[in-house]
């Protein structure tokens, strides 16, 4: 067993004392560094650079030698599990990602297969074991799925969408055949996560992009209970040491006190949650993640500081908030902001942990 060097991320989601917060941006491996620009082009696709283990270790590891992040997350796509079941996900320019057998009826639906993850994503699997192996330790490693309702919004509708009425015909249409579709999804999910737990993640994150499309009474039932599903059937520890996990609903601000009784260690916030509300709301049961918007990276530099004040001043005092992010930081942004917000993360927050 590798004893981790820095544990802060780690502390943090399970609420314990440290001595600063912690720090990690999603997205933070892409295209905003011009060293992943030079490496996707070598690589030829998106696809390729997620399929060979070394380019996605290599890349997983380029921000970690420019900042000083508190974990690393493996490269890699929430879309790769629907592609391992034979939807064929293919990328085209300025339009992201598709699938070329999308999913459009009950036999679609059946004909989807039981994963084995160390088979048919055998490629994740050895990304997270040659990331941990070059990460000697220093951080750890984070591992990822997309939720079963966001996974299922893309492989019904075949891609991007603008207002998922495919996937919320669906839903509204033949609510049977969707639970159907999920339950097989929190199956997969789960055995997906826990298969990159085996392999060396030592936290897990589930991505529901497109929960918060939903009205409160449809995200209870179509997106939380599969969520709270995959939480009840997760690995917990490995290698004798606790394996936290963190729920992100973009957009799910208004059901954060249900979120909270899912089973997860934290939850993401997105940029539109006050931080604050957000602690009063869930008390001690789970720790927080987030929530700068990602658009106030291209703020000058005193700027981001000042606003990396507000939301640790947001927070409080006390172990439980891992700074990142409210989503995904953006393409064109400055490397030199995103330095400027680990800087004043570094200054500001040692005095919220005396």
């Amino acid at each position: 067993m590798q004893h981790l060097k820095n544990d802060i991320f780690i502390k943090a989601l399970l609420k314990q004392p440290i001595p600063h917060t912690p720090l990690w941006m999603m997205r933070q491996a892409g295209r905003y560094l011009p060293e992943y620009r030079q490496i996707r082009e070598q690589a030829g696709s998106f696809m390729n650079l997620c399929s060979h283990p070394e380019l996605a270790c290599e890349v997983t590891l380029q921000p970690l030698r420019r900042f000083s992040f508190d974990a690393a997350i493996l490269f890699s796509d929430i879309l790769t599990l629907p592609d391992a079941m034979g939807l064929g996900l293919f990328f085209t320019e300025n339009e992201g990602p598709k699938f070329s057998c999308p999913v459009q009826s009950s036999a679609d639906i059946n004909r989807l297969p039981i994963l084995d993850p160390e088979t048919e994503l055998r490629y994740v699997m050895d990304a997270v074991r040659l990331i941990r192996k070059n990460l000697q330790g220093s951080v750890p490693l984070i591992g990822f799925s997309g939720s079963p309702w966001t996974l299922a919004t893309y492989m019904v509708e075949g891609g991007a969408s603008k207002h998922f009425q495919k996937i919320k015909g669906l839903m509204y249409g033949q609510p049977k055949l969707m639970h159907t579709l999920l339950d097989k999804l929190a199956q997969a999910v789960a055995a997906y996560l826990n298969a990159q737990i085996d392999a060396g993640a030592q936290a897990v994150m589930v991505f529901d992009t497109w929960g918060g499309l939903l009205t409160s009474e449809d995200y209870e039932a179509f997106s939380l209970y599969y969520a709270k599903q995959v939480s009840s059937l997760l690995h917990r520890t490995a290698d004798g040491q606790p394996v936290p996990s963190i729920l992100f609903t973009k957009g799910g601000g208004l059901w954060l006190e249900r979120m909270a009784d899912a089973g997860f260690d934290a939850l993401g916030l997105d940029w539109q949650t006050d931080l604050t509300h957000a602690r009063l709301r869930v008390g001690h049961k789970v720790a927080l993640q987030g929530n700068m918007d990602p658009v106030l990276l291209y703020a000058p530099p005193e700027i981001i500081a000042e606003k990396v004040q507000t939301i640790l001043q947001k927070y409080g005092h006390g172990s439980g908030h891992v700074f990142n992010l409210g989503h995904g930081i953006l393409p064109d942004v400055n490397p030199e902001h995103v330095q400027a917000m680990v800087d004043a993360v570094r200054r500001y927050s040692p005095q919220y942990h005396q």
